[in-house]
């Protein structure tokens, strides 16, 4: 069962009584990531431009790149032309992305609001040469929807 208020995942738990001062005890856990679409919003070879001064690409390259991406998704639910980003949530770097990766942002829409939609962003990194694949930052971003004149508006999910 996914929880989406609290963003937790509790699948595939076996319970078995162990003794009656002990009734359950948790056998096998095995937790199962949402869905992401299969294609990337967008897929990038990161180059030496991107670098910080310790020579990895520069966590706010990946920031905009997650920005963008979360608003692909955004657009591809809804169908809407125009959302403003309100919020990014947990947004954590699990690795660093290296010149030469190649690298996918794959997103999920979570909730949809009357005015805002939350996207969560899994960047993933293909190292150059070795071909391995490693996930190396995630993050949940919140927009919202904004009319011409950049008021709030309505969200219309597409129905096709």
């Amino acid at each position: 069962m996914l929880d989406s208020d609290v963003q937790t995942l509790f699948l595939g738990v076996t319970m078995r009584p162990l003794s009656s001062s002990h009734p359950f005890t948790i056998q096998r856990l095995t937790i199962y990531y949402p869905y992401m679409n299969s294609d990337p919003a967008i897929r990038i070879t990161m180059l030496p431009r991107d670098t910080n001064s310790q020579g990895t690409i520069f966590g706010g390259v990946i920031l905009s790149y997650i920005d963008m991406a979360g608003a692909i998704e955004a657009h591809r639910h809804t169908g809407m032309d125009r959302f403003v980003t309100v919020a990014m949530r947990e947004v954590i770097f699990h690795a660093p992305v290296l010149v030469g990766d190649l690298v996918s942002f794959y997103s999920e829409t979570l909730k949809i609001g009357t005015t805002s939609i939350t996207v969560r962003v899994m960047v993933e990194a293909e190292r150059y040469g070795s071909g391995d694949r490693k996930r190396v930052t995630e993050a949940e971003v919140v927009y919202v929807a904004v009319d011409v004149k950049g008021k709030k508006t309505e969200i219309s999910v597409k129905t096709s």
